[in-house]
């Protein structure tokens, strides 16, 4: 610098600024190029590592893990310059919001990181998914949790690192719990709701993709947070549901210990009907769905009434979706045989009138007496 001194028609202070300018583009040359070094390492090393588990938090991590490395560069530069007070001041400021700020975004990537290679170990779409939808369910509400509770202690960091806002806080602390009250007061449906979903993740009434019956709808469960739940109609509509409901209302779940359903189809049919060659075309029938998964199936009169008498068929499948299919191919196929080969047997009502000497007629129409 003091060869730029000397130079003519330029204040000391502007070489300062010059010379810092300098030292802060050749720290972030250094943190760039340092990164990049470090992460090609790293994503060589994950490409050889069994599974996926290494690559996907290589990944999650490669952008903030970048600007802490241009956080730390700018540090050790600023470490080496002499700066005015007032600069020095705001660097101090800057790094008050920055520091926490890198730490709470790394810790965010690492989070989101667990919560990616879950989603890769544990695989739903498989027939056989409970284990899976078990611990995808606990991981997704874990990771919001955690999440959330970072970015809370990361805002609160921040705000404390002004002298101002630290030392209001330090004073209405004596009156936190007043306020504590009236803000649990004003917020107790969502924090009703944000505790409910903790105890969702540990209790598990519900998992990701299970089968369930919630106000007369028959959905699966499509997502979990922290306050709701959305449940996707057969149709395709979305149910919103509080997730406090699950914890304090009755519902169906159809895949709770296991996916696999048993199906029925009732049929009401004439007295005369040939029950032994309908059972006969049912069990036909059945064998012959691929829907059917091999374990159950059954034909039983299960009601009659003076008109007609109810046939119930029962049959199994691996999962509710494939049972429903395949109680609407047994009644269309039993609809049909019944129809086209055994008519006698639909249902039909019957009238006795009696002995004509016993109808009384009302009056006598051209009475020859």
């Amino acid at each position: 610098m003091s060869n730029l001194a000397k130079l003519p028609g330029i204040p000391p202070e502007m070489l300062d600024w010059v010379t810092a300018g300098v030292a802060l583009i050749l720290a972030l040359a250094v943190a760039a190029v340092t990164h990049r070094i470090a992460f090609s390492l790293l994503q060589r090393v994950a490409r050889h590592a069994p599974g996926q588990a290494d690559e996907i938090v290589v990944a999650r991590v490669r952008t903030p893990s970048r600007w802490i490395f241009v956080g730390i560069a700018m540090a050790f530069a600023i470490r080496g310059l002499d700066l005015a007070p007032w600069a020095e001041k705001l660097w101090q400021q800057i790094a008050g919001f920055l520091v926490p700020g890198l730490i709470g975004w790394f810790a965010i990537a690492i989070i989101q990181a667990y919560a990616d290679i879950a989603e890769v170990r544990y695989d739903i779409s498989v027939a056989d998914n409970l284990q899976a939808r078990r611990r995808r369910t606990r991981i997704g509400i874990l990771t919001r949790i955690l999440i959330f509770a970072v970015l809370f202690l990361t805002v609160a960091m921040m705000l404390l690192s002004i002298p101002s806002i630290r030392n209001v806080g330090f004073t209405l602390m004596a009156s936190a719990g007043l306020a504590g009250l009236a803000v649990g007061a004003a917020a107790q449906p969502a924090l009703k709701n944000f505790i409910a979903g903790a105890q969702l993740a540990f209790t598990e009434p519900i998992r990701l993709d299970d089968v369930i019956i919630m106000d007369n709808e028959w959905g699966r469960i499509e997502e979990i947070k922290l306050t709701y739940v959305v449940v996707r109609i057969w149709d395709d509509r979305r149910l919103v549901v509080p997730v406090a409901r699950f914890l304090e209302e009755s519902f169906q779940n159809w895949t709770r210990s296991t996916s696999q359903l048993m199906g029925s189809v009732f049929i009401r049919l004439d007295w005369s009907a040939d029950v032994p060659r309908i059972r006969q075309k049912a069990g036909e029938l059945i064998a012959a769905n691929p829907r059917w998964d091999r374990r159950f199936w059954n034909v039983q009169v299960t009601d009659a009434t003076a008109e007609a008498m109810e046939l119930r068929v029962l049959m199994t499948a691996a999962d509710a979706s494939l049972a429903f299919d395949l109680r609407c191919d047994i009644r269309e196929g039993l609809i049909s045989f019944i129809a086209t080969d055994m008519p006698e047997a639909l249902p039909r009502h019957r009238q006795h009138l009696g002995k004509l000497d016993d109808i009384r007629m009302p009056f006598v129409v051209g009475d020859e007496s």
